[in-house]
């Protein structure tokens, strides 16, 4: 799990999204950012999560919010998935895991008995001066607006 705090810095990323144009945390400086890992596209926990966020994009965009999304899957896997659902925010196509290990959210995992390593569905709320002022660990993918925004 991230040892990342609510205080801490945010590490300083730089990643291609799906595509193929490279986003970093300095683009979002002055913005509000929800930066949020998940473990794979089209599954289905994830595109709940997803689907969440989407439905309530202008809700976050109301408040000062930029979302973005990521995991290991190619640009080409996060583009159909934006296709297929009309996510209407970017995905970091972060292949090299670069990002996932700057955030610390890569590490053993257990399901159905079997232990494995990918990524803790992770969300992280940055404020506009790269602050990290939420870490949030237990996410509920089909009422994830609701941990993040205030109702």
């Amino acid at each position: 799990m991230t040892s990342l705090q609510p205080g801490d810095k945010a590490p300083n990323f730089e990643a291609l999204d799906e595509q193929g144009t490279t986003r970093k945390l300095s683009d979002y400086a002055g913005k509000k950012l929800v930066l949020f890992f998940y473990p794979k596209a089209s599954t289905p926990g994830c595109t709940a999560e997803a689907c969440n966020l989407r439905d309530n994009y202008e809700r976050f965009l109301a408040e000062g919010y930029e979302i973005l999304g990521a995991s290991a899957d190619s640009a080409k896997r996060q583009q159909n998935w934006i296709n297929k659902h009309e996510l209407p925010f970017h995905l970091l196509a972060d292949e090299d895991k670069s990002v996932i290990n700057a955030f610390g959210v890569w590490g053993p995992k257990k399901f159905m008995g079997k232990e494995y390593d990918g990524i803790h569905r992770t969300t992280f709320v940055i404020n506009e001066e790269g602050i990290i002022e939420e870490v949030i660990a237990k996410v509920k993918t089909k009422e994830h607006t609701a941990q993040i925004l205030p109702a």
